[in-house]
């Protein structure tokens, strides 16, 4: 089994433009309300007081997929992990527009709270868009890599799903194969267009739109946790 903490650096920026005001009200207020507990075991009931079936986001972007889910499954827990400070103030606003009180955030690495959720807790894990580092020499900071594939296996319940969407004709086929390689993934895809339309409960995201309008192809790819 490969070590996740081969893999711990994140890449790539954490701020982008300056805030405005209200965006940093709410990084000062709302954010601590909901974040993710620094240490401990990461659990509904630590989160949300009960247990209650969860989902969580690898890289969520601007938070659509996240508030979309989330306002979908309101007795669901849902928790979104994301380094890019500008991505947290987007997610912010969702949670505060749509009432979300289902939702827990962390300005970070996903790998840090996942390591600290009890192995088979989770019912759904999204990766969606994630970068694709195209160059052959930084294939090694993709998360689709077996080191976290390991480590989402074993947060995964048995028959939860791994959602993975990408428009990088490079990351599409390396995810394709670094997934073949696995027994504890099965592949939800019967027919080519399975993984050519988005499927129900997937939405669109602004990410997703950007890319189609410049022409790329978006590929979305589905995959149950089975048993080795």
């Amino acid at each position: 089994m490969n070590d996740p903490a081969t893999i711990r650096r994140l890449y790539g920026r954490a701020k982008g433009h300056k805030l405005r005001e209200g965006q940093a009200q709410l990084l000062d207020k709302l954010l601590p309300e909901i974040s993710v507990p620094a240490e401990g075991p990461v659990t509904a009931e630590s989160l949300f007081g009960h247990d209650r079936p969860l989902h969580f986001e690898i890289g969520f972007g601007s938070g659509e997929h996240l508030a979309y889910r989330a306002d979908m499954l309101p007795d669901h827990g849902f928790i979104g992990c994301e380094p890019f400070i500008n991505g947290v103030v987007g997610a912010l606003l969702h949670v505060r527009d749509k009432h979300l009180t289902n939702v827990r955030l962390h300005n970070g690495d996903a790998l840090d709270v996942l390591e600290r959720l009890p192995d088979q807790t989770l019912r759904f894990v999204y990766l969606l868009h994630p970068d694709p580092w195209p160059k052959a020499r930084h294939a090694k900071r993709r998360m689709v890599n077996h080191g976290p594939l390991d480590l989402i296996a074993r947060k995964l319940q048995i028959g939860g799903e791994f959602r993975l969407g990408t428009d990088d004709p490079t990351y599409c086929k390396w995810s394709m194969m670094i997934m073949n390689q696995r027994s504890d993934f099965r592949w939800l895809a019967e027919k080519p267009q399975d993984f050519l339309v988005r499927p129900g409960g997937w939405p669109e995201t602004r990410y997703e739109r950007k890319a189609r309008a410049k022409g790329h192809e978006v590929w979305y790819f589905r995959y149950q946790r089975v048993a080795d």
